[in-house]
Order: structure tokens, then C-alpha cells, then sequence
């Protein structure tokens, strides 16, 4: 199993093959700060090959989940003078490797929101492949309310939403509660509090545990590929994933259990397990 990396900004729980990732600065209601940026980055990239990590959930401590970008950070930026301009841009890079790597993560991304989730909060949720939040949670994307734009999250929250819907909340800074969010399509399930986030969670920790973590990664390949390849190279790519899970020892077994009628390898012994 992975060594994970020491963090302050964040709080990590690793047990049986599901990494939980805390948002660990409530007194700041989880501002996306350079320190909790960069240890987000180092857990991603450390974890990212590691199979034996099947999920990974996003959560804020202090029943917020993440107030999105360090506003102080910001306004000490904006007063640096003739730094300011690539200082800025430094940071927006830094930005757009982070909502990459939680797109592009080949294990089971999920966001369990509760308070709010703004800002770049609201791209942390836009990235994840399932998000979960409390009826009350509060959504907004606040950038140009205060003179910025949502520049590295427009791409997550334009494939999350649709561009009509994008624009609109973009331009517009609107703000969504969690059944507005829901019915949007920004949110795939809701929950009455954060025991009913941990309660969904667990379902679908479930779901993810009958799936293959290896199929799960070429799938979400193959998914990340679409958007951008033609129709000749995504065929070839998909080709070459389907053919490479039809061989692969994994493949072998999934197709043996089903004819079997058995549980395949990969599902956890729920009695060992506990």
C-alpha cells in the first residue's frame, strides 16, 4: 500500500482500499490555500497508480466544504507590484494541475458537501465523478462578484452543467442550494445532513468495491478521451483498453466469476474486512 505524504491542510483516512481526503482548515472554512492546494496535489499524484486505492472522498471539516480560494493570499498577490501579473498566473497553473489531477484520477472520485462549496469549492464538485451534498449546502460560483474570473474550473463546470447553465451561473454568480443544485445536475444524490452523507458514501463504496479497479481506470480513460480526440483515435484508444482488460488477469477473472456465478476477486470479504 501507498505511503501517503504528512499534511497540515489536510486530514487523511486510509482504510481498506478508500482514502479519505479531509478539508482540514475550518477556520478559514476550508479556503483552497497554497498549502492545501499543494498537499491535494501530492496526495493525488502519490496515490494515482496505486490500484489498491479503489475511492477517494472529498470532505471539509467543520460541516463546510471548501469556501474556494484564499482570499487573503489573493489580495496580497493583487499589492505585490510588478510581480503581481505572473505571480497570479503562477497561481492559476498551479490551479488548473489540481482540478486535473482530480478529474483524471483513475480511482472513484467523490465530493460529500455540507455548508458551502464555492468558488473553486464549486470546481473541486464539478471535477469529482459523484457528488453528494445536504439539502441545505450552499453552491455558488463567486468569482466575478469580486472582480476575478472562474478561469481554471469554467471547463468542469461547463461538462458538469451545459453551457447554458454554466453561463448563466458563471456570469451571473447565482447561488443554488442543494435541491436547486440537484436538479440542475450538479448534485447526483442528496442528503438530510453530514450522517447521510457518511450513509451514501458507504453505498456507493459498496458499488465501487464490485467494480475492477483496473476496468474503472481505462473506463475513466476512455470517458477524459472522448472530449477531445476524433472518432478514428478514440476507437483505436478504446480498442486498445478493451483489448488490454479482455487479457489482462483481471479480465480473465471477471469473465470466470460471472460464468461461475461467483464474486470475482476484487470484492472485498465483507466478514474479514470488519
Amino acid at each position: 500500500m501507498t505511503q501517503l505524504p504528512e499534511t497540515n491542510a489536510l486530514a487523511l483516512e486510509l482504510t481498506d482500499g478508500w482514502l479519505r481526503i479531509w478539508f482540514d482548515r475550518p477556520d478559514s472554512r476550508n479556503a483552497l490555500s497554497e498549502e492545501m492546494a499543494g498537499e491535494l496535489v501530492a496526495v493525488l499524484e502519490v496515490v494515482r497508480d496505486d490500484r489498491a486505492v479503489r475511492g477517494i472522498s472529498l470532505r471539509g471539516r467543520g460541516g463546510v466544504f471548501c469556501a474556494g480560494g484564499d482570499l487573503k493570499a489573493f489580495r496580497e498577490i493583487g499589492a505585490a507590484g510588478k510581480e503581481a501579473r505572473s505571480m497570479a498566473e503562477s497561481v492559476s497553473h498551479s490551479a488548473a494541475r489540481l482540478f486535473r489531477l482530480i478529474d483524471t484520477a483513475p480511482q472513484v472520485t467523490l465530493a460529500l458537501i455540507e455548508g458551502a462549496a464555492m468558488a473553486g469549492g464549486f470546481g473541486v464538485a464539478c471535477a469529482c465523478d459523484v457528488v453528494v451534498a445536504t439539502a441545505d449546502a450552499r453552491f455558488s460560483l463567486t468569482e466575478t462578484r469580486i472582480g476575478l474570473t472562474p478561469a481554471q474550473i469554467a471547463p468542469y463546470v461547463l461538462r458538469r452543467l451545459g453551457t447554458a447553465t454554466g453561463r448563466r451561473l458563471m456570469l451571473l454568480a447565482s447561488q443554488l442550494d442543494g435541491k436547486e443544485a440537484a436538479r440542475l445536475g450538479l448534485v447526483d444524490e442528496l442528503a438530510e445532513d453530514g450522517d447521510g452523507l457518511a450513509a451514501i458514501e458507504s453505498r456507493i463504496r459498496t458499488r465501487v468495491f464490485g467494480c475492477a479497479p483496473g476496468a474503472v481506470a481505462a473506463t475513466k480513460e476512455v470517458i477524459g478521451a472522448a472530449a477531445h480526440l476524433d472518432h478514428a483515435e478514440l476507437a483505436s484508444l478504446a480498442a486498445k483498453r478493451f483489448a488490454e482488460c479482455m487479457v489482462s488477469e483481471e479480465g480473465r477473472e471477471g469473465i470466470a466469476s460471472f460464468l461461475e456465478r461467483r464474486k470475482p476477486a476484487w470484492v472485498p470479504d465483507r466478514k474479514q474486512e470488519s
